[in-house]
């Protein structure tokens, strides 16, 4: 088929997506089915809309508005009710922390996964296959994450989804009259969970809590960048001593990523690991719940499991699973015994922990 000047590409299925150059006529019939879907995603029907087509088409299509006078306005509305959901909810914070609960649930990184968990991305009307790729990357890497990620995962969120949702919020709050109480009523669902502070002190900003941790030790931070074909390195230095490199496909989150490894590895320095053995008879199912409970109970972050071994056939995959926990003096970290199944390995290094804390008095 030919394409028509000025037509556009609609992604409907970015996991195995197949581009197909369609005709004007059928872009509107496929954005009418996109703007239907997206009325019943928001629960809330346009009187115009005109705008949420705006919102939903790229600048890379020239045959009719795309969102970025939209995304304009959304940016500012959701930064302003957020601002009247902080100030409201916690009577007792001062303006620092509120700028921080407001930057969190506001940022790209955060508004790029309500795009994904929502699928707001399916029905982004462009004519960049790049863009694709990206949203894609990112879709994957979201879904591979074990938890919400405040300040960055394995990739850089692409804008243009913090952007898609900034748009159609734009296009909600211009519909109503400009009404911010409206748009928060409708748009609020979607940003849920609220980050709280009570969330962020469980995933602090590592390059703020590298900072914070070295300055109280007296220690200077330097954290140097550079560029190794596709990929940013960043490497910390403290004191001038090398002491860990991360590398993403973007600067920052090289630096974030450096900055996490090397808070582990400052801590593991200053508090010996916990190297236990699962003792006979302390294994229990329910481990990980308590576990994460006891983290709860004393303001720790959750704890954060990963396999350590696999190995036999796919009919008989056995699994070694270790456990970190982040408290006051350190990190502790144990693995628990070869396990069938994911869970019951993650169990077992679960309760080696809840074990290893209740020896060492720390729970």
């Amino acid at each position: 088929m030919m394409q028509s000047p000025g037509s556009c590409v609609t992604l409907t299925n970015p996991i195995n997506k197949s581009l197909v150059l369609i005709s004007d006529d059928e872009i509107i019939r496929d954005m009418a089915t996109s703007i239907r879907a997206v009325e019943e995603i928001l629960s809330y029907k346009f009187k115009n809309r005109k705008l949420l087509k705006e919102a939903l088409t790229h600048s890379s299509c020239t045959d009719s508005p795309s969102y970025q006078r939209l995304e304009f306005v959304g940016d500012a509305a959701l930064g302003l009710a957020l601002a009247n959901y902080v100030y409201l909810a916690y009577p007792e914070l001062d303006p620092g922390q509120l700028s921080l609960l407001r930057a969190a649930n506001v940022s790209t990184e955060k508004l790029a996964r309500v795009a994904v968990r929502h699928s707001l991305y399916k029905f982004v009307r462009h004519n960049t296959t790049t863009l694709d790729q990206k949203v894609r990357d990112f879709v994957i890497a979201v879904g591979q994450e074990e938890q919400a990620e405040f300040h960055g995962g394995s990739m850089k969120a692409p804008k243009v989804l913090a952007d898609i949702v900034e748009s159609v919020a734009a296009a909600i709050y211009v519909d109503c009259g400009f009404d911010l109480k409206t748009l928060w009523v409708i748009f609020r669902g979607l940003l849920e969970p609220i980050i709280t502070l009570d969330l962020l002190s469980q995933q602090p900003q590592p390059v703020t809590m590298l900072y914070e941790l070295c300055q109280k030790d007296g220690k200077q931070v330097d954290i140097k960048h550079w560029r190794k074909e596709e990929k940013d390195i960043a490497s910390v230095y403290v004191d001038g001593q090398f002491i860990i490199s991360a590398s993403s496909e973007n600067k920052e989150n090289a630096k974030l990523h450096a900055a996490k490894a090397a808070l582990a590895k400052l801590a593991c320095k200053s508090t010996s690991k916990l190297d236990l053995e699962v003792e006979p008879n302390t294994e229990f199912g329910g481990a990980k719940q308590k576990l994460n409970e006891l983290c709860g109970r004393k303001k720790w972050p959750v704890p954060i499991y990963r396999i350590e071994k696999q190995e036999g056939p796919s009919h008989d995959r056995r699994f070694i699973c270790s456990v970190q926990v982040t408290v006051a003096k350190g990190v502790l970290f144990v693995t628990g015994e070869e396990k069938m199944r994911v869970k019951d390995a993650e169990n077992s290094a679960a309760s080696a922990m809840i074990w290893g804390l209740q020896e060492s008095k720390l729970s």
